[in-house]
């Protein structure tokens, strides 16, 4: 990925969120990314999206409460065009790195889960002395369903893990 980014200087980096449905973890990540990375492009997708859903009221308000918008948005299903066609994919857990990969093998390198990407960076210096980590561990549960207090801390999460994803990829 960074050396994509050194070969093409010019070319813009696109980040790619991956969750179930499309309708609030990954347009959460989207939304509250896109800001605080301006010179990328970020888009979401589910694994079982339909593309005839709009944005979730509480999603938006959450989006707002936070400082995003909300925007147009209709979700969107996964594709193996937006796995290949993206610098990086983000998934909200395991599985949805897999459905990634197993849409665009040629694209295994670029997919992880939001939480394994950033636990990656941390762990570089450190490889071979690092412990596994349960699957559960990389994952961002989901709130569909649950409470507006739930959708809130999931939101919470995200907002500070899509932070860190912009230090990261302007460093």
């Amino acid at each position: 990925m960074a050396e994509d980014r050194v070969e093409q200087p010019d070319r813009e980096l696109t980040v790619l969120f991956v969750c179930t449905g499309n309708m609030h973890r990954s347009v959460l990540a989207e939304r509250l990314l896109a800001p605080k990375l301006p010179a990328a492009r970020v888009r979401s997708a589910g694994t079982e999206a339909d593309g005839r859903v709009g944005m979730d009221p509480a999603t938006r308000s959450v989006l707002r409460q936070l400082g995003a918008e909300g925007g147009e948005f209709a979700s969107r299903r996964l594709t193996a065009e937006l796995v290949a066609g993206s610098d990086l994919v983000l998934g909200m857990e395991r599985e949805h790195r897999e459905a990634a990969v197993r849409l665009s093998p040629g694209s295994l390198r670029r997919c992880f889960t939001l939480k394994e990407f950033l636990r990656l960076d941390g762990d570089a210096d450190r490889r071979g002395a690092v412990a596994p980590v349960p699957p559960a561990a990389d994952g961002i549960a989901d709130p569909w369903g649950q409470s507006y207090d739930v959708l809130r801390a999931c939101a919470e999460e995200l907002d500070r893990l899509t932070a860190d994803v912009a230090v990261l990829l302007r460093a």
